[in-house]
């Protein structure tokens, strides 16, 4: 026999510690039926757009988030009626995405399920299946469940839920505070009843506010305000972070910046037979793909520049793998998803990471697991047809190149002055790793290789 339950599903840490994310959308609605690891939502860390697969199949029976809220990670975010069999083990839960499995169910996995009050569940393994024993009651660690009895008829009893908060997001709810306004007393007229700026601002009458006040009320979440002076945007997801990671980066490591201006023609020459060569035919190859290759080649030869500072241990980490970070402007903000292995990777297998690399990236679809464990970056502003910058590291890395424009230029060549393809590259690296000497050199390398792509043989 079997009986009907009602289990929360809790937001789970979607990676490496993150404290919350922000529903961006349902997948489905309440009364729909859903199977195991069906997407069930889209929500967005501080790193990345997360499909969210159910844990169960079931019913939906309520949302308890609405789009655009930010929820912290543990708390109930749906819940659904699943069918269990009484007296013996029950069964639920999906799978976690790719590079969860080793973080603790409930505080920080997809966690414990919660259902009407009742025993304590056996702690269960980390985006595994819960399991549940008939354990006699003991202090409460982790989110109880019981099951109501079956019956020739099922019928659910529920707890009535506490009143939930007013739907609103974390700038309205600030605007809120700042105006002495209960959001209890606020009817919501976005969508699923979300309490909006003009909402607050209606309940109080912008009016009869005070003049900050009503300059207040008046600063749009992202929209122009005070007559069109200014515009106000929320700071969270990926700009949040980058932010938090940039400001520790400069203030942590010590940076230093070296720049080199090459003559690249022999390798824009190189770059044109390939694509033209049936070996690469339907393989995407840029200036890119050959600077990452020369650089893989250059680490060879410094190693020192693909390694990390432990402060904690007081130890430095000098990596035997390389971990390519590639630096993407994508509409979420600039993100460093990396190439797992790139210096194992033979340039054809490299044009295709990359080219998979850039396209996810664009879409908004890269996952947290490959926005983490670089070992060293590029970045390409060239593309925006700059020269040169000083690009500040990526956290937890020792160096990274910023490659700037390819242009023709007046250049000496042969003891002449010649039409040549030139480029610029600028090497920033942390001073406590890396001595001049090594950033040099390994800097050096990377514009013989550009200048002269036969130098490989001597350096392999």
């Amino acid at each position: 026999m079997s009986a009907a339950m009602i289990k929360e599903f809790r937001l789970p840490d979607l990676g490496e510690g993150l404290t919350e994310s922000e529903i961006l959308s349902w997948k489905v609605a309440v009364g729909d039926t859903v199977a195991l690891n069906q997407v069930i939502a889209e929500v967005e860390t501080a790193k990345a757009v997360v499909e969210l697969p159910s844990p169960f199949a079931g019913v939906i029976t309520a949302l308890h988030e609405q789009p655009g809220t930010v929820v912290e990670v543990g708390k109930p975010i749906v819940s659904f009626e699943v069918e269990g069999d009484d007296g013996g083990p029950s069964t639920g839960g999906g799978q976690a995405p790719a590079g969860a499995a080793k973080r603790e169910p409930n505080l920080v996995g997809y966690g414990a399920v919660v259902e009407s009050s009742g025993r304590p569940a056996r702690r269960a393994r980390a985006f595994a299946a819960p399991v549940e024993t008939a354990a006699p009651a003991a202090p409460v660690v982790e989110p109880v469940e019981t099951r109501t009895p079956a019956a020739p008829v099922v019928e659910r009893v529920e707890t009535p839920a506490p009143a939930e908060r007013p739907r609103s997001t974390p700038p309205v709810r600030k605007l809120a505070k700042d105006l002495g306004v209960e959001l209890t007393a606020v009817t919501g007229t976005g969508t699923g009843g979300l309490i909006t700026r003009d909402d607050v601002r209606n309940f109080v009458g912008g009016g009869d506010l005070p003049a900050a006040a009503r300059a207040l009320a008046g600063a749009g979440e992202g929209t122009a305000a005070a007559g069109g002076r200014e515009t106000r945007t929320p700071i969270k997801g990926v700009r949040k972070l980058t932010a938090a990671a940039m400001v520790s980066s400069a203030f942590t490591a010590p940076h230093a910046t070296e720049f080199l201006t090459v003559d690249v023609t022999p390798t824009m020459e190189l770059l044109a037979r390939l694509k033209a060569s049936r070996a690469f035919e339907g393989f995407k190859l840029t200036p890119l793909t050959l600077v990452a290759k020369a650089l893989l080649i250059a680490l060879r030869r410094q190693p020192s520049l693909n390694s990390r500072w432990d402060e904690a241990n007081q130890e430095i980490v000098q990596f035997n793998y390389v971990n390519l970070g590639i630096a993407a402007a994508t509409p979420r903000g600039l993100t460093v998803p990396n190439i797992k292995d790139a210096d194992r990777m033979s340039l054809t297998e490299l044009s295709t990471a990359l080219t998979a690399l850039t396209e996810t990236a664009r879409a908004g679809k890269t996952s947290p697991a490959e926005l983490s464990g670089g070992t060293v970056s590029i970045t390409n502003i060239g593309v925006f047809g700059i020269d040169a910058g000083t690009p500040i590291l990526n956290p937890g890395e020792a160096a990274i190149l910023a490659m700037g424009a390819v242009r023709k230029m007046p250049w000496e060549y042969k003891d002449e002055v010649a039409l040549r393809q030139v480029m610029t590259l600028s090497l920033s690296f942390d001073h406590r790793l890396v001595d001049g000497e090594q950033g040099s050199r390994f800097l050096a390398d990377i514009g013989a290789i550009l200048a002269d792509p036969g130098m490989v043989l001597a350096m392999v």
